[in-house]
């Protein structure tokens, strides 16, 4: 008896299966490409900033009590993200080191992990600062406990902490130096519309009780920058104006000072000539001969 061998080939539900599998395999290669590839996208992202904020900020009363100035400035931020976006930063390798110029005091999270930083040094910097710790100068931050010695020598070149110009810091400015407080950044304020605008450092030690230690303590944070300066008009305003200034107090002194111009040549109305004439004593007219003036 002759047995018919019967070759069947596989069966439909074994084929369906394989096809099935084939079209898995393809979509979850395509799902990790796609985020993979989203990923690297969120990741690349944190390497420059997405936004750069221009603003003009506008300053308090300057030089003669009416004038304001407005003075441009830029910001480096970056956008505000989803929670998953950022968790995607925190966790992808960051591929470089980079070395910028940045103020310590204002530079984002993700700009310090960009410096070099780990997210959770970043984020203890952060941290001090929101809890109201500024870094007024570069030593400041070396000694912050996750500034390591070899990245402070790194990026020490790059810190740029803005100095506070007397002739447009507003009073948190002030009172946020070293030894100042909220009387003291009044009292600046007051000497600096008395005097139409600081024309240098020093005029700081003309306040009361700021001595020279204090003055010390804070002069290489502070500065006076010329572009901000309104030279004095000692030579056009009336005795009654004349006299509120600090270096002329009074009003006689202020006459003379009137009288003085009124009757002499344009090229002897110099403050040596009012010292010479015994209109200003030598202290007062010293003080005043460093101050811009107009002519």
């Amino acid at each position: 008896m002759n047995v018919r061998e019967k070759k069947e080939g596989p069966s439909e539900s074994f084929v369906m299966g394989v096809v099935a599998l084939v079209f898995l395999v393809i979509g979850y290669q395509t799902a990790l490409f796609i985020h993979h590839a989203s990923v690297t996208r969120i990741a690349a992202g944190r390497d420059e900033p997405d936004t750069v904020y221009v603003y003009v900020e506008k300053t308090s009363e300057i030089q003669n009590g009416s004038e304001s100035r407005r003075v441009l400035k830029t910001e480096r931020h970056n956008s505000v993200h989803s929670s998953r976006a950022d968790a995607i930063r925190r966790k992808a390798p960051r591929p470089k080191v980079e070395s910028f110029r940045f103020d310590p005091n204002t530079v984002s999270v993700d700009d310090l992990c960009r410096l070099g930083f780990s997210m959770k040094q970043a984020e203890s910097i952060d941290n001090y600062r929101k809890k109201g710790g500024r870094f007024r100068r570069k030593d400041d931050f070396a000694r912050s406990f996750v500034v390591a010695d070899s990245v402070y020598r790194r990026l020490e070149s790059f810190i740029d902490i803005p100095l506070v110009d007397l002739n447009i810091a507003d009073s948190a400015a002030f009172d946020a130096l070293p030894g100042i407080g909220g009387w003291f950044a009044t009292k600046i304020l007051e000497h600096r519309k008395a005097l139409h605008g600081y024309s240098y450092k020093e005029q700081l030690m003309d306040i009361y009780r700021f001595d020279q230690e204090k003055f010390d303590a804070l002069s290489d944070l502070v500065t006076v920058d010329s572009a901000y300066v309104t030279p004095y008009p000692l030579w056009t305003l009336p005795a009654d104006s004349l006299r509120l200034h600090p270096y002329i107090r009074n009003y006689e002194t202020a006459k003379a000072i009137v009288l003085y111009r009124d009757n002499n040549p344009k090229s002897a109305r110099t403050v040596s000539g009012l010292a010479s004439a015994g209109i200003l004593p030598p202290e007062s007219a010293a003080r005043l001969a460093r101050c811009f003036i107009a002519e």
